[in-house]
């Protein structure tokens, strides 16, 4: 039987009531939670995170565009200094007629249009939006700045505490009164209750406008996580929303994205062009640019029927511009051009002696996007061709202007029809015009190819020769090749076979890509091949016999006249090395010829290399080619002599007119007493040059025994066998432009 349990009954206790806060416990809480709170508030402006993305974006908008137009005042004020001394200068010819100031005029000239250059790039250069790294510097330095601010307010603020109970002291309690109510109400505005913001929303960006840019620097949208987009991912129209009434009309009309891509379809359904839509529309200062897509074959239909499509745009001729595009084989880039698309593109930068080396990329252009044409010659053996009237010596000259700044590369430069490199002249090694110069050249550095091969290994070099200003390569500039000799052209190709590897590249230009042009079928085999204005037959030589259809239209371009420079310059081009191969136009910038001259004398001044020894010492060991030995006939007669012998360095420079090496002084004779007059008759009239015909009178009146009977063309040969060269181009002198003589310093370097 179970036992009953009684409930055990507990007497409740009374509770206690809790006493209330004194009122010094309540003033210490109350202090407690406004001291976390301004320590939470100075800890979150610390931090910035008061500044939302968008205020951090604005600002480093802001500063970038601050900088963007203090370095155009700047430029401004440069270019304003220099144009004011050239007048000033030219005044002071003008009144005093003063021949000794003609190379300051020169000088100056070339500085301020290479100034003027630089200036107009900067104006013509859009500010880009800030990067990432750009944002986060500007919060970066907007709190280090605070932090400043803090400490320098804790410090300032002990002295002027000091300063008022000084004051105090001596019956003046005024600062100490501003002084506490200030302090009094900056506590009030920091203890205020803070709400900590969310972790969200200082790192997401609301939505703003985007920044306004020129169409040609906007990047297409990126995907997310970061992804590379997808070209043409962004679906504007395609046909099936076309209303089958709507007829096509011109681009004028299009306005807006939608327009655009409606008209593009109407244009394409009209002319049978099986385009199916339209996606990545942008808005370009020289038309429009958009992504097409067609439903059958290829977009070799947009090209085939381009010149049709520009009438149904209203468009001038070649302005339907499609690139196919590699990645998406249905898909090419169409550009719809009314204006000039190289408009803005920047100038060339300004590039130091010795600055560069030839195994870096260096900037020769832009494409219609706006992307740089950026080109590495290091090994690199090249074909451009373009007809006359191309820009042939502009595109050798700009690629020659980043050979002369290198401080590990010899530049040759040869021509035996035209004037070759005539601007960078001074800044060139040799310079061969006659065809028993070039066929000496080319002999001579085929020769030192061979030598270099047997050289890498002991020295280290692996399988490429490395440059450096102790072994430097040769860049070879050879223009106007179809007017070369059979024995030239064969030198070149053999040159083209072998020298890739030991660093003497050669930059071939041709009006023409064919057999006929180049006596060998080897443009294809040519790695850098760039073709401007041509003939078709010239786009499917160089490119491929399926070039036209992938969009390669070099022969669409037309070539400069006298009074319109079209588009000479322009280039389609494959093989520069870190870029894939797209069939998009280039335009090479060309630098005044000014600037060119004052460059190649700042070059000139920093020194110029020579080949180095070693190389030198290799060639005595190698077998010539057979096609330049003598032929003998079995009894030992000379039955046919060698086309071209092999020369020294010394004495190649000397066939070439060009300065001999450091050391090889000239011996006595006329020779010298030659160059030493002209040395004398120079510094006698206070000149650093003069031309040809003025050196000859004044050296006839300085003595007329040796020069009285001389006239220019014995003069000349005179000089050029003394190791002078012929006369070159001496800038502006008086109202003449470019006449042609000798220099004081090249002559005295000569001694």
């Amino acid at each position: 039987m179970a036992t009953e349990i009684e409930p055990q009954h507990t007497e409740q206790q009374p509770i206690e009531e809790a006493a209330e806060p004194t009122r010094g416990q309540r003033i210490k809480a109350a202090f407690a939670e406004q001291r976390g709170h301004a320590g939470a508030r100075t800890r979150d402006w610390l931090a910035g995170g008061d500044l939302d993305p968008v205020t951090v974006i604005q600002m480093a908008t802001e500063k970038k565009q601050r900088k963007h137009d203090d370095a155009i005042a700047q430029q401004e004020r440069l270019v304003g200094e220099l144009v004011g001394k050239l007048h000033v200068a030219k005044a002071h010819v003008d009144a005093e007629d003063n021949p000794r100031r003609h190379p300051e005029i020169a000088s100056l000239g070339g500085r301020a249009a290479q100034a003027g250059a630089k200036l107009e790039s900067l104006r013509a250069t859009p500010v880009l939006p800030p990067t990432d790294r750009e944002i986060a510097a500007v919060r970066t330095g907007k709190k280090a700045g605070r932090a400043a601010i803090l400490a320098g307010g804790g410090l300032g603020g002990l002295s002027v505490l000091g300063t008022a109970i000084e004051q105090t002291a001596t019956g003046q309690p005024m600062l100490l009164a501003v002084v506490a109510t200030g302090a009094c109400y900056g506590w009030y505005l920091v203890t205020r209750p803070f709400v900590a913001r969310s972790n969200g929303q200082a790192g997401e960006v609301p939505f703003v406008p985007t920044p306004a840019l020129p169409a040609t620097f906007l990047a297409e949208p990126m995907q997310a996580g970061g992804a590379t987009p997808v070209v043409g991912g962004n679906v504007v129209m395609s046909v099936e929303q076309l209303d089958e009434s709507a007829k096509p009309y011109p681009l004028r009309n299009a306005s807006t994205p939608d327009q655009l891509a409606q008209c593009v379809l109407l244009a394409a359904r009209a002319e049978n062009v099986p385009i199916v839509e339209v996606s990545d529309v942008q808005r370009q200062p020289w038309g429009w640019q958009c992504t097409v897509r067609v439903s059958d074959g290829t977009p070799e239909a947009i090209i085939e029927k381009s010149g049709d499509l520009e009438t149904k745009f209203d468009l001038p001729t070649n302005g339907v511009r499609p690139q196919p595009i590699r990645a998406r084989r249905a898909c090419a880039i169409l550009r719809l051009v009314d204006g000039d698309p190289f408009a803005t593109a920047p100038g060339m930068p300004y590039r130091a002696p010795k600055s560069l080396s030839i195994t870096d990329r260096f900037r020769v252009g832009t494409s219609v996007g706006g992307d740089p044409l950026e080109v590495s010659l290091a090994g690199v053996m090249g074909l451009w061709v373009a007809a006359s009237g191309g820009g042939k010596t502009g595109i050798l000259q700009a690629l020659a202007e980043g050979t002369t700044a290198c401080r590990d590369n010899i530049t040759i430069d040869l021509d035996p029809f035209g004037d070759g490199l005539e601007d960078l002249g001074d800044a060139v090694r040799i310079t061969a015009r006659t065809n028993e110069q070039i066929e000496a050249v080319l002999l001579f550095f085929l020769v030192m190819a061979k030598a270099r091969a047997r050289l890498r290994a002991k020295l280290g070099m692996g399988k490429k020769w490395k440059a450096s200003p102790e072994h430097p390569a040769v860049t070879i500039f050879f223009d106007e090749f179809p007017k070369a000799t059979e024995l030239a052209k064969k030198l070149a190709f053999d040159l083209l076979l072998v020298g890739r590897k030991e660093l003497i590249e050669v930059e071939i230009a041709s009006q023409g890509g064919q057999k006929g042009y180049l006596g060998e079928n080897f443009a294809q085999m040519v790695a850098l091949k760039a073709v401007g204005p041509c003939k078709v037959g010239d786009t499917r030589a160089v490119f491929g016999d399926g070039a036209v259809k992938e969009g390669y239209l070099p022969h669409k371009l037309s070539p400069a006249t006298d009074t319109d420079p079209k588009d000479a310059g322009h280039i389609f081009i494959q093989g520069v090395p870190g870029m894939a191969d797209e069939p998009i136009e280039y335009a090479i910038h060309e630098t005044p010829s000014a600037v060119l001259r004052q460059l190649a004398e700042e070059r000139l001044a920093a020194g110029l290399l020579e080949p180095d020894q070693t190389s030198l010492d290799a060639m005595k060991g190698v077998d010539l080619p057979e096609y330049v030995e003598p032929v003998w006939d079995n009894e030992g007669n000379l039955k046919k002599p060698a086309p071209v012998d092999l020369l020294s360095w010394d004495q190649l420079l000397k066939l070439c007119g060009a300065e001999p090496a450091a050391g090889a002084e000239l011996t006595d004779g006329p020779e010298r007493a030659a160059i030493e007059d002209s040395v004398a008759v120079m510094e006698k009239h206070g000149v650093d040059r003069m031309k040809t015909e003025a050196l000859l009178l004044a050296l006839r009146d300085y003595d007329p025994d040796a020069y009285g009977e001389m006239d220019v063309e014995a003069f000349k040969a005179l000089m050029a066998k003394a190791g002078a060269g012929g006369p070159i181009t001496l800038g502006q002198i008086g109202e003449e432009k470019n006449p042609r003589g000798f220099k004081r310093d090249r002559l005295r370097h000569l001694l």
